[in-house]
């Protein structure tokens, strides 16, 4: 099998990222440097509780706990995969964007040249006991614009 030293990983903790994560850590050479993309979707900037309910210092106090929220998610999922990754010794680094997934991920390329991409596909439509939100990294523009090879791991069964 073909070992890649620098290998970036896009992942969120979801069961279809943790299989990408799975997937670069068997394919990422010894001494190998995973670079892990993590993106808030912007929809969350919707969510300030923008109505005629609130005044301004309860929607910049909700505002304020929501983003300490998403950090804290975002924490975790960044200590949860570096410590992943440290015990197969390779090297991590996280890049934390907010925004659109696909375009995270091609400013990231245009940043940095990389031997590999791995993602995670799709979640299959209508899982029972999942909600009806699913990534939006694998997006036409990115397929047709990424110019490094890519591995899009299965969903897990």
């Amino acid at each position: 099998m073909t070992l890649f030293k620098h290998v970036l990983l896009a992942s969120h903790g979801t069961p279809g990222a943790v299989a990408a994560e799975n997937m670069a850590l068997r394919v990422c050479a010894s001494e190998g440097m995973i670079d892990h993309l993590i993106v808030v979707p912007e929809f969350w900037q919707g969510m300030t509780g923008d109505d005629w309910l609130n005044n301004g210092v309860t929607r910049n106090q909700f505002n304020d706990y929501l983003q300490t929220e998403l950090g804290k998610e975002v924490d975790q999922q960044c200590d949860r995969l570096q410590h992943k990754v440290s015990a197969h010794a390779f090297n991590y680094h996280s890049l934390i964007f907010f925004g659109k997934p696909d375009q995270a991920l091609l400013e990231c390329t245009k940043k940095q040249a990389y031997d590999l991409i791995v993602l995670g596909s799709s979640r299959p439509r209508r899982m029972p006991g999942l909600p009806v939100l699913r990534s939006a990294m694998l997006t036409k523009q990115l397929i047709t614009a990424i110019q490094t090879a890519t591995l899009i791991v299965p969903y897990p069964e």
